[in-house]
């Protein structure tokens, strides 16, 4: 009984340092710059919008955020393409090697980015896509591609193959039953991997610092470092350009949650 206790108190402790930060953001961003100094921790006396006003009224955040939505959209769009296509070829087709590229595709997960940086410059600056959405969606897919092909295969795995074979006797094609039988029963793995590499894609700060170095395509994660450069003695502004930040990842995740745990859960109960 005091061991349980003891772990409860332990839970609720973890739960309580990893929500201060969300809980400082929220109530800072809708503070006056005098109520923030004189009221650091408590909620707002009078709660104020003018933060938020600031944010898109002044500097590129409105430029910075539209950006980071159309990046973000069309990396999740071409890595859910190719690794979907990856991830059924290896769970539902016999060819040579097929356990050999899967084991080279998990390999690739534990890579750190930053070992690639170099050779990656390099590369866009001879094919001339520096400062261009389609270098960072390029790396952004190639890196992030291994993991949802992990992830797709393991879920196409437990779709039984009767199923699939019995829509080939009636006359579907491969790619009519990747399209119509496996991507719809996918659907939890899906949007699981869509949650995952939006979220990563979002907040990914050193890529696009680097790859996209032009204010009028500078993304929201290195238009922030900017923000709160210029904003510095301004607390409650740099806060409420955080929220918006982290507000379109929270919705995502908030529709998609029920679809979360199955996602990475069905395929392993099999």
């Amino acid at each position: 009984m005091r061991r349980k206790g003891f772990s409860q108190i332990l839970l609720i402790s973890i739960c309580v340092v990893n929500l201060f930060p969300i809980y400082y953001i929220i109530i800072s961003a809708f503070k006056s710059l005098n109520e923030y100094y004189k009221n650091l921790f408590g909620f707002p006396s009078k709660p104020t919008l003018a933060n938020f006003i600031q944010v898109f009224n002044e500097g590129d955040f409105s430029i910075w955020f539209r950006n980071s939505v159309i990046v973000t959209i069309l990396s999740v769009l071409v890595i859910t393409l190719i690794s979907s296509l990856a991830a059924f070829a290896i769970s539902k087709m016999n060819f040579r090697g097929r356990n050999l590229l899967l084991r080279a595709l998990i390999t690739l997960m534990i890579i750190p980015p930053v070992v690639m940086i170099i050779p990656l410059f390099n590369l866009m600056v001879k094919i001339k896509l520096i400062n261009n959405f389609s270098s960072v969606i390029i790396i952004y897919s190639g890196l992030q591609a291994p993991f949802s092909v992990y992830l797709l295969q393991s879920f196409f795995g437990s779709v039984d193959n009767e199923i699939l074979s019995a829509a080939s006797i009636d006359g579907c094609s491969t790619f009519q039953i990747y399209t119509k039988i496996i991507l719809p029963l996918a659907k939890p793995a899906l949007i699981t991997q869509t949650i995952v590499n939006g979220l990563w894609v979002w907040n990914e700060l050193m890529i696009s610092l680097i790859f996209l170095q032009g204010n009028e395509i500078r993304t929201l994660m290195p238009g922030l470092t900017q923000f709160q450069g210029r904003f510095s003695v301004n607390q409650p502004v740099i806060m409420a350009g955080a929220l918006m930040a982290i507000l379109p990842i929270f919705i995502l995740y908030l529709f998609g949650q029920k679809y979360f745990i199955k996602g990475f859960t069905t395929g392993a109960i099999k």
